[in-house]
């Protein structure tokens, strides 16, 4: 049963949490081996597939404690045919891979949902190459026929929706936004990119969310940016031009390192989480629709929880006093 799939609870103007940066927290704090950065990997142990357990309800008690939703992220950003396979499983385990993830996610919705935190389950894609290197780019129908499979198993395991993580030339974001379409299943794509707010093929981020919704006739949902900190894009944010009105959801990095500069780095920068959380206040004084706030690389649940604390009073205000959402946060970025 996916109760959301028509109605999208997230297209409200309440606040909705997101997990942080699931790889590096497995990685860097619990000590656990991704190979590949591949999360799904630990769903083939009992031990594994409790690590992962564990990890999700920090932020389902987060989302709880303060009664916000909560978008159940799946660990299947890596679980697309060409990873799977470099990973030693067969093109067989593709589908029970994604839907066995799905699953995990219903257990957790079904075990803590209620009506004050509503839970989100969402299939996640990842970048078919590199998250940050748009090599062996692929048309959009490429795309679509390379990443149908993954998302007809979303479907099929009533996920709520599809998001898209990382997306980082628009061809790919088409061809997934495609694909979602010939699922019938709602789709939010998120693109990543540089210090200089551009996607890494120099492409503006305007740019691109305008030719995905000019091909797909607005299919997305709605857009988002991860894998880049706020101070990466906050200056290509324009308050009142229309197509900002198109992202309602940031998963930021931690470090204000570029990508080349996180690639090379052998130890984690998990930056400032309150310093992180104010960037999130003043982000949200710029994209009005913005209400699906997490994290991405470096990020956990401190993070999190100092976003949600610097952001939760404007949608409280904005309950009793829609106006106060336009002032200007005391944070510049």
């Amino acid at each position: 049963m996916a109760p959301y799939r028509n109605h999208l609870p997230q297209l409200s103007n309440a606040l909705f949490l997101t997990d942080g940066g699931i790889e590096t927290t497995l990685i860097f704090r619990e000590g656990l081996d991704l190979p590949e950065f591949a999360a799904f990997d630990l769903l083939k142990s009992e031990t594994g597939y409790e690590a992962l357990l564990n990890y999700f309800r920090t932020y389902v008690t987060l989302a709880k404690t303060y009664q916000v939703g909560l978008i159940l992220e799946s660990v299947t950003w890596r679980a697309n045919p060409d990873w799977v396979t470099k990973l030693g499983y067969s093109s067989d385990d593709l589908v029970e891979i994604n839907q066995k993830a799905i699953a995990q996610l219903h257990n957790i919705r079904q075990a803590s949902e209620t009506a004050q935190t509503p839970m989100v389950i969402s299939g996640c894609v990842g970048p078919r190459g590199d998250g940050y290197i748009p090599a062996n780019a692929m048309t959009a129908q490429q795309a679509q026929a390379y990443h149908q499979t993954q998302i007809n198993a979303f479907r099929d395991a009533d996920a709520d929706l599809v998001t898209a993580l990382t997306m980082n030339y628009v061809e790919e974001a088409i061809g997934v936004t495609l694909a979602a379409q010939a699922a019938n299943m709602p789709v939010v794509i998120s693109f990543t990119v540089e210090t200089d707010g551009c996607l890494p093929t120099g492409q503006t981020l305007k740019e691109a969310i305008a030719q995905v919704d000019a091909v797909t006739n607005n299919a997305p949902a709605y857009y988002m940016i991860n894998c880049a900190h706020p101070t990466h894009f906050a200056n290509i944010l324009t308050p009142g031009e229309a197509w900002l009105e198109r992202i309602r959801g940031v998963r930021a990095n931690a470090s204000t390192k570029s990508h080349a500069e996180l690639n090379e780095s052998e130890t984690l920068d998990d930056g400032n989480p309150a310093e992180l959380g104010h960037q999130y206040r003043a982000l949200k004084a710029k994209l009005k629709s913005l209400n699906v706030l997490g994290g991405c690389c470096g990020t956990d649940d401190r993070h999190v929880e100092a976003i949600c604390q610097a952001c939760l009073p404007l949608f409280w205000a904005h309950l009793s006093n829609p106006s106060l959402l336009t002032t200007s946060s005391s944070v510049s970025l």
